[in-house]
């Protein structure tokens, strides 16, 4: 056990080493620099079109809200509350600035993902809409690269159940157990008969729960930070510094924080950034190809924003509460970092990250199957959806009570494994991605004049 445990965490440095951050931002860069900025300068334009798609009559299964809060359901989650408290526990409070950095370049990534998904989307013999990485690929890049399709959707596949379940049931159940004393399988057994009557419904009543709860548990937990940021708003200005400097300077040891260098600042950041709002990863696109549209470029402005909101909003509500307060001084990393700085800052504050957590935990469990299960279809046929299902609920049981540790680092390893066809996919489709933009953008500009 001890020598899988040290292979693990060799081959996960490797995979998340730098190479991996190099390609990860690269694409992002490369993207943003081929769409001349797009995705940043038309953030008032992705607002605008995620309200409008609240309602579609075009083709597809799930509005194009729907798809959003669906993807945004699996990315809101652990990440936001545990990964921003780890990620400055290990490199200090610079790493929220190279959080922003990876969000600001993952707009780009996360919109040639939606904007492809839809593109090359198929229906499958059940009526469904299905797409992603498997299927841009296939049909993208045509019948020589379908091994790649393939090793990406086996990667998804077997992830979903570290990412999505088992780790997620896990932080619920230690969330729970250490706020209200209940036994982690009595936790295991009421998630999985919650989530199994969602996911057998498919990805309609997924995207029923998730348009609901994902913005309500949103604003909660945002409102919570404010309320911090508010009671310690003269600090504000020294905590922005303080993640500014920190970002090229490195943060010296103090108390019971051991000091981080540039280099940890920076990995930190970007490998935690990434994990808190998949760009890259090559999940999101999965959800937006259900989406009724026929314009793959607004999907596209939709699927954006997703890292908008994920990164630069909820996570930085989090890494200013814990910035403020000064917790990250105290030695503590994970969840219980971010809940003990809500704590100091208001009276109760335990309790929107203990709720915060439960919450964004089902979320992504429901959306995270339905990744998972399209991924199966994509190597089995429609006949692999329903024992997926039920293997779904099983391990959510198993994974409440299990040791994580390995599970994390198995976790770690297929999500880099996954985002690796993905982002090749990405840079050999990104010709397709620049010229559709361009058409769109130009038509959008002509009508604009003459309208």
């Amino acid at each position: 056990m001890e020598t899988l445990m040290s292979a693990l965490e060799s081959i996960s440095s490797v995979v998340w080493g730098p190479a991996m951050l190099v390609l990860l931002l690269g694409t992002g860069l490369f993207l943003t620099l081929g769409l001349r900025g797009m995705p940043i300068r038309r953030i008032g334009y992705g607002f605008k079109q995620m309200f409008l798609g609240r309602s579609s009559q075009e083709e597809g299964e799930i509005t194009p809200f729907q798809a959003l809060s669906t993807s945004l359901s699996a990315t809101i989650g652990t990440g936001n509350i545990g990964g921003v408290a780890t990620a400055i526990a290990l490199g200090g409070p610079g790493a929220v600035f190279w959080m922003w950095m990876t969000a600001l370049v993952g707009m780009a990534t996360k919109y040639a993902e939606a904007l492809l998904a839809v593109k090359y989307r198929e229906v499958d013999e059940d009526g469904r809409y299905v797409g992603g990485p498997m299927y841009y690929i296939k049909n993208g890049l045509g019948a020589r690269w379908h091994w790649l399709g393939v090793l990406f959707a086996f990667f998804a596949m077997v992830a979903a159940f570290g990412i999505g379940n088992t780790v997620q049931a896990n932080a619920v159940a230690d969330v729970v157990e250490a706020n209200l004393s209940v036994p982690p399988w009595v936790t295991g057994v009421v998630l999985a008969v919650l989530v199994f009557l969602v996911i057998i419904g498919g990805i309609r009543r997924i995207a029923h729960l998730t348009e609901k709860v994902v913005p309500l548990m949103a604003v909660i937990y945002i409102l919570g930070a404010l309320a911090v940021i508010l009671w310690n708003l003269p600090e504000v200005p020294g905590a922005l510094a303080n993640i500014v400097t920190g970002a090229f300077t490195g943060t010296a040891a103090t108390g019971g924080f051991a000091g981080a260098a540039v280099w940890a600042a920076l990995r930190f950041g970007v490998a935690r950034g990434v994990f808190s709002n998949e760009a890259g990863l090559g999940s999101a696109p999965i959800a937006h190809a259900a989406a009724q549209t026929n314009s793959p470029v607004r999907q596209g402005t939709v699927g954006m924003m997703g890292t908008f909101i994920d990164t630069i909003v909820v996570c930085t509500m989090t890494a200013l509460v814990i910035v403020l307060t000064g917790a990250w001084e105290t030695g503590e990393s994970g969840a219980a970092l971010t809940s003990m700085a809500f704590n100091q800052g208001i009276p109760g504050g335990n309790w929107v990250v203990t709720f915060g957590m439960i919450f964004f935990a089902f979320t992504t469990i429901v959306a995270w199957s339905y990744y998972g299960e399209r991924s199966a279809e994509f190597l089995f046929g429609v006949k692999v959806i329903m024992p997926y299902r039920y293997l779904w609920v099983v391990l959510l049981v198993l994974g409440a009570v299990a040791n994580l540790e390995l599970i994390w680092l198995i976790a770690d390893v297929l999500n880099a494994l996954m985002a690796i066809p993905n982002l090749i996919a990405l840079l050999a489709l990104s010709g397709t991605v620049f010229a559709v933009t361009r058409e769109y953008f130009a038509k959008e500009g002509a009508e604009g004049h003459s309208g």
